[in-house]
């Protein structure tokens, strides 16, 4: 391997942590305004979805493996809607009837 090839899988690291620098340094500035509580959580599972695709793509060496890397994200995310749906969501209804009683 040559020192420039080397150099160029150094750089992509660096740019890829630099991207989520900005990404961190807006989720911090999202919660620090006061944005409506809706916004603010689609703006930071957004963020978060972005932050995690990032550091599959590069750090985990999925960014030619497209398949993969979507496994990798859409499937946690699945499985979390149901989990969140299907669980927490009929007490949650059930403590709104509580409240409207």
């Amino acid at each position: 391997m040559s020192e420039g090839e080397h150099s160029g899988g150094d750089r992509s690291y660096v740019v890829t942590w630099f991207w989520l620098l900005v990404i961190t340094i807006l989720e911090v500035a999202i919660v620090l305004v006061k944005v409506p509580r809706a916004l603010l959580a689609i703006s930071l599972m957004t963020l978060a979805l972005m932050k995690a695709a990032l550091i599959m793509a590069y750090f985990m060496h999925l960014k030619y493996e497209r398949l993969s890397l979507i496994y990798t994200v859409v499937v946690p995310m699945f499985a979390l809607a149901v989990i969140l749906f299907g669980f927490v969501g009929p007490d949650a209804l059930s403590v709104r009837h509580l409240r409207t009683r």
